[in-house]
């Protein structure tokens, strides 16, 4: 594992040096850059190798001779170590441009450092092999993105969601730390080794709160709350990093539990069906109601979160039911939707980070046009769009098509397996329309129609790193979804080292798969480029003439008359005002000739407004009484160390 430490102290000297250097912006910015990059390219190729050798690769380090930091990379984490390395190798890239506006220098250096030690925390994160391990590095994790999440801490709104962040993550690792501590009252030792110790019942319950407290991390309804709140306030570049692949960490933490415990009960399967249902559909929901950009974007990831949540859970329900091809097919294509929703969310939020950081703003109805100006920004976007939306010749139609094909092979079966096989291809069914309306809201107002303030109308796109990166994004997005055979032994591989013992021969039909998906779609893309040519040689030579839009009977149209975001979503909301209630706020008209007016409405998340009372109040609440113990009086802090001190060699 010597290869996967030399990464990691790559990539954090980037990030000291950011701060010794920080005085020296561009000086800092290319040597932090280059070695974030350079250690991100080095773990990427441990892990690939590690991934395809499929053999377990371990490291232990003694820790003042009383417990042991201890390391492994098997499949698994492998497979997570490459997503963790691509992605962060294109957004520290993505980073340098973007970052190339900031005037204080200090405050750049100090965002590269928690960056590189949040890449550094996540890498250590998939490879711990011990509770301590994993807990150690679970909290680095959520500091260091904490810390991201506040970079700009001028604004009120931004450490609002810092707070909110800070608290579900410390929620959610209670919860871990239950799982933990019931694992270890059974098996008294610290170790992620075999559980046959426990009893069924305690797996189910250690199950549940594990599952709850990674949940909370990967952002599954209702646990979601600070998701939309923390990835808009980050640098786009960190919420490319956070909704990419921060959040599949608490994918790996379910996942990694499911195989500990080595129980196979159609109860997990279930579980993981459910939630990602309502996490997708939901998610998908909210999303079509907001506003801001990349609050849309963010609640995304609840959708996506789901139905890879759905793919896992058609894989667990497959082997407790034992039928091995619904479980290959659940499980690699919930696997497969993990790699390709990195890229194509990464993507979409760097082209969210190229808007702002061009016209000043995320809000939707303030843009609108931008294709005209930001042809590469806009190409991008519209490909992600079109990736996530699940349509075919991109590489979000492959996995779902594979989770498809699962719940179907598992509606062959009788009782509570076709029931979750029914609810499987529903919910993906519908979460794959709400999200082609939500999309085609975000290519229709941002980047068609006519500008809608000054701000829009002026933007144009620039710095080279961003577009780069943005193009490779989004070049993969086509090149997977054209060409799956290229990387469908990833998912494979991740599949094979869950240790169910599949038949290799179960995968042949996968391959078959995306070989015909494959054929399809450059059948498909040689008959666009024949129209596209053909329409092209027509045309050649000939007059075009422009005109307005038609103006439905007004002879002097503006820009507001355009459709705004919430008018486009309007009639799919009000089918679900139930569960997202719509708030408004409007002055009523009184005279026959009244003065100017406004309209304000918002979609309201019901887990936010109950989490709120729940959770987050009495939490902050609870910290506020505690305050009278940070006094600024040293003499008393040496006490409490005292005091702990005493307490602890009780205990030892």
């Amino acid at each position: 594992m010597s290869q996967f430490f030399i990464s990691i102290l790559i990539i954090l000297s980037g990030g000291f040096l950011s701060i010794l250097l920080a005085r020296h912006l561009k000086s800092a910015k290319f040597i932090t850059v280059f070695l974030v990059c350079t250690g991100c390219v080095w773990g990427l190729t441990d892990a690939v190798t590690k991934l395809f050798q499929s053999g377990t690769y371990v490291a232990s380090y003694r820790y003042l001779n009383v417990f042991s930091l201890d390391f492994q990379i098997d499949g698994i984490s492998a497979f997570f170590l490459l997503v963790i390395f691509a992605i962060s190798l294109v957004a520290s890239f993505y980073s340098f441009h973007y970052m190339g506006h900031e005037k204080n220098a200090i405050k750049t250096g100090i965002n590269y450092f928690f960056f590189s030690i949040l890449i550094s925390a996540m890498a250590l994160v998939v490879t711990a092999s011990n509770i301590i391990t994993f807990m150690l590095s679970w909290e680095i994790m959520s500091l260091s993105s904490f810390f991201l999440v506040i970079y700009n801490h001028h604004s009120p709104e931004n450490r609002q969601a810092g707070y909110l962040y800070f608290i579900f993550s410390h929620v959610g690792a209670m919860f871990i730390f239950a799982a933990f501590g019931m694992m270890y009252s059974y098996t008294g030792n610290f170790g992620f080794g075999p559980m046959d110790a426990i009893p069924d019942t305690a797996k189910i319950l250690i199950f549940i709160f594990s599952f709850i407290g990674f949940g909370s991390k990967a952002g599954v309804f209702p646990f979601h709350v600070w998701l939309p709140h923390a990835h808009p306030a980050a640098p786009s570049h960190i919420s490319a990093v956070m909704s990419g692949v921060m959040i599949k960490t608490g994918i790996y933490g379910i996942v990694r539990m499911y195989m500990l415990l080595d129980f196979h009960t159609p109860i997990f399967g279930t579980i993981l069906i459910v939630a990602g249902a309502v996490s997708g559909i939901l998610g998908v929901v909210y999303a079509l109601g907001q506003k801001d950009l990349k609050r849309l974007l963010a609640y995304s990831s609840v959708e996506n979160i789901g139905i890879i949540l759905i793919g896992l859970g058609v894989g667990m329900i497959g082997v407790s039911s034992k039928n091995m091809p619904m479980a290959v097919l659940g499980f690699t294509g919930g696997f497969l939707h993990i790699f390709n929703h990195s890229i194509f969310k990464s993507l979409l939020f760097m082209g969210a980070g190229m808007v702002l950081h061009r016209t000043g703003t995320c809000s939707i109805d303030s843009l609108g046009g931008l294709l005209k100006k930001m042809k590469i920004t806009g190409t991008a976007v519209i490909i992600g769009s079109l990736a996530i939306s699940g349509l075919p010749l991109f590489n979000g139609f492959v996995g779902e098509f594979l989770i498809y094909m699962g719940g179907f092979k598992g509606i062959a079966l009788g009782n509570s397996t076709f029931i979750m096989g029914i609810i499987a291809i529903i919910s993906l069914a519908v979460i794959g329309g709400l999200a082609l309306a939500c999309f085609t809201k975000v290519i229709g107002v941002v980047f068609q129609g006519e500008p809608r303030t000054k701000a829009a109308d002026d933007a144009y796109e620039t710095g080279g790193t961003m577009l780069v990166s943005m193009s490779v994004l989004a070049g993969a997005c086509m090149l997977i979804g054209i060409f799956p055979q290229l990387i469908i032994q990833l998912p494979i591989k991740a599949t094979l080292a869950l240790g169910l013992r599949f038949d290799p021969i179960l995968f042949e039909p996968i391959l078959q798969i995306t070989e015909n998906i494959s054929f399809a779609a450059i059948i498909f893309a040689a008959l666009f480029l024949l129209v596209t040519g053909i329409r092209f040689f027509l045309y050649k030579g000939k007059t075009i003439t422009s005109s307005g839009t038609w103006g439905c009977g007004f002879t002097q149209p503006t820009v507001k008359m355009q459709y705004t975001g919430s008018s486009y979503a309007s009639f799919i909301l009000d089918f679900f005002n139930p569960v997202a209630p719509l708030e408004e706020e409007h002055a009523n008209i009184t005279d026959r000739f009244p003065a100017k007016t406004y309209y304000r409405s918002q979609v309201n998340d019901i887990a936010g407004l109950y989490m709120d009372r729940v959770i987050v109040n009495p939490v902050l609440f609870f910290f506020d009484k505690l305050r009278w113990i940070q006094h600024g009086d040293i003499h008393l802090y040496i006490g409490y160390i005292l005091l702990a001190i005493i307490l602890l060699l009780f205990f030892i």
